[in-house]
């Protein structure tokens, strides 16, 4: 660490906590405070969108995956590239739903207790992933300083003291400007060390003479990713997006429907860019390590090799100043929706239903302290950020059935959702424990084969036995099999268990859909007051309540009626196809013809 870099890390400290506080003057009210009174134009939605969605551990896994297996270990990160155009389908959900928090609209769907099941599920949460960032974060600065300057810990207690102080005070307006700014940085920090890794192994061909053809393949079952697990990664993303409690605030705080959906659908497409960036610097760590003969002890060290041996003084600074951001901006974020959750779902719900504006305000901003503080005390004690990130990603998929679910089919109810959660949670643990079972002392490499074993020492009666053989964890590692049968599962007993029970009140079910069909934006308030209906300005759902496609009324006019969802869902399947095509041009430099 030269005074350079230490000048540069002061610099963004005291910036960006500078514009969070300038930024934070305008906010008067919890309304402002808590989803910046919805007026965020669509290019600050795109900077939330990405800064929040972009966490510092994700390049150092991308970069370390690439470098051990090469570079169709893309689809680590590209695992919600194929459900980013789906986004511009759902983010109008959150804005007409005209609520401040994910818990709100499960107590419009569904009733009180089940939003506190959310409630409790969604600070959890966040609670948890702000600690495993935090330390995700310091881990990386400390490794990629040879801890010179500063440990892990001390590099969590500096990044909280920063992101508190504007979040606590400019609230979500604070956090959204700042996440535009810091956007720049993690863009910046995607490519950095690409120029100076291409000098030191010769550029592309270099790299190629280096290593195995299959490395610069975009797509390979060598990586460990087969078309089923992408396809499983795909669900996990798009059902569990849904209900992370972050997700309503990156849709509905923008002045207008299409700029929730610019903002998550570019501000996404933006990340699988910069994932290209961090391929190619996994595969620049790896022709490194062949070309001078050298060894990492494992394989998430490779970002922290490629900034001590590629970035002169002021680069590491630089660097640093990019991990923060791509952490801060992220925890700035969650601190102010933990603060709403806590508010409107626990202390205005149950404890202070009379409590006027400013008091929402004041306990909005108390709470989101107090429960990121407990984020930081989980980070000064976690030591597995990834299986930490991997946990609560699935956790959230098996709550999105109940949220997915009451919108996309009108006869769910209460019942059928919490026993889709249940059983969807159960059966997850149960498969993930089979597969710890031992037969002889070996694992089983697969579901079929530990189910087939079960099932022959059942016949023999020492299931018992076998089973005793098994490990009870509480993160077990994601594998693609027991996940796509816990969806299955919770899909099937949400539909037959809301069929088998009483419906949910009508009147509630009728308010909730009749708010999802209706424009929320501004210019579509007639001079009564009534909101007017989207279809009327091609921007009808098709995702909802899919069951009504049965009926002919829903086909009528069907272009006009859906023209917002139909092209902007084109569109974004369009830059699926030409950001693939870019990453597979970019493996094309370098390759001789045969």
């Amino acid at each position: 660490m030269s005074a350079l870099d230490l000048v540069v890390m002061i610099a963004y400290f005291l910036g960006i906590t500078a514009m969070g506080l300038w930024v934070a003057r305008k906010v008067k009210s919890s309304g402002g405070y808590f989803l910046g009174d919805r007026k965020l134009r669509w290019w600050i939605m795109m900077g939330q969108a990405f800064g929040t969605g972009t966490h510092a551990e994700q390049p150092v896994a991308q970069t370390g995956a690439t470098c051990e297996l090469g570079f169709a270990t893309i689809w680590y990160q590209w695992k919600n590239m194929l459900i980013t155009p789906f986004y511009w389908l759902l983010a109008p959900w959150y804005r007409r739903s005209q609520r401040t928090t994910i818990g709100e609209i499960i107590e419009d769907r569904y009733g009180r207790k089940l939003a506190l099941l959310y409630t409790v599920f969604a600070i959890a949460y966040f609670v948890f992933n702000q600690g495993a960032m935090l330390k995700g974060a310091g881990k990386v600065i400390s490794i990629a300083t040879g801890d010179q300057m500063i440990s892990a810990n001390g590099v969590v207690v500096a990044m909280t003291l920063a992101f508190i102080v504007y979040s606590f005070f400019g609230g979500l307006r604070a956090s959204a400007y700042t996440d535009f700014a810091q956007s720049f940085l993690i863009i910046v920090l995607s490519f950095l060390l690409i120029p100076a890794g291409l000098a030191r192994v010769g550029g592309f061909t270099g790299m190629r003479q280096a290593l195995p053809p299959d490395f610069f393949n975009v797509y390979s079952e060598v990586s460990g990713l087969d078309a089923f697990t992408i396809a499983m990664l795909t669900l996990n993303g798009l059902v569990g997006i849904v209900a992370q409690p972050h997700i309503l605030s990156m849709c509905a705080s923008g002045n207008t429907e299409r700029a929730g959906r610019v903002g998550q659908t570019y501000g996404s497409f933006v990340k699988r860019i910069c994932t290209i960036g961090w391929g190619l610097t996994g595969l620049i760590v790896a022709a490194m390590l062949v070309v001078e003969h050298q060894s990492l002890p494992e394989r998430e060290a490779a970002f922290g090799f490629a900034c001590r041996e590629l970035l002169g003084p002021g680069l590491v600074g630089l660097m640093i100043a990019c991990v923060l951001a791509a952490n801060m901006s992220t925890c700035s974020n969650f601190m102010v929706n933990t603060g709403a959750l806590f508010t409107r779902n626990l202390y205005r719900e149950y404890v202070n239903p009379d409590a006027d504006d400013r008091r929402l305000l004041l306990m909005g901003r108390v709470s989101g302290l107090i429960l990121t503080l407990l984020g930081v005390a989980f980070a000064l004690t976690v030591e597995h950020v990834l299986d930490a990130f991997l946990f609560t990603e699935t956790i959230a998929a098996f709550m999105g059935i109940m949220f997915m679910g009451g919108v996309l089919w009108q006869r769910a109810n209460r019942y059928g959702a919490l026993a889709a959660t249940v059983s969807a949670f159960g059966l997850y643990y149960a498969l993930d424990y089979l597969l710890t079972c031992r037969a002889n002392g070996a694992t089983f490499p697969t579901l079929s084969a530990a189910w087939d074993y079960a099932r022959s020492c059942a016949q023999e009666g020492q299931l018992s036995v076998f089973l005793a053989t098994g490990d009870v964890k509480l993160v077990y590692p994601w594998k693609a099999a027991p996940f796509g049968w816990a969806m299955l599962v919770g899909f099937a007993t949400l539909v037959v268990i809301s069929l088998l029970t009483r419906a949910e009140n009508p009147a509630r079910v009728a308010a909730f859909f009749d708010r999802m069909r209706r424009s929320s934006d501004e210019d579509a308030v007639t001079p009564s007051g009534e909101r007017v209906a989207a279809a009327e300005r091609g921007e009808d759902l098709i995702f909802l309540d899919l069951p009504g496609w049965l009926h002919a009324p829903r086909w009528r006019g069907f272009w006009h009626r859906y023209r917002e969802d139909l092209v902007g869902f084109l569109l974004g399947w369009l830059t699926v196809g030409l950001l693939v095509f870019l990453a597979w041009a970019v493996m094309q430099i370098g390759k001789q013809a045969p």
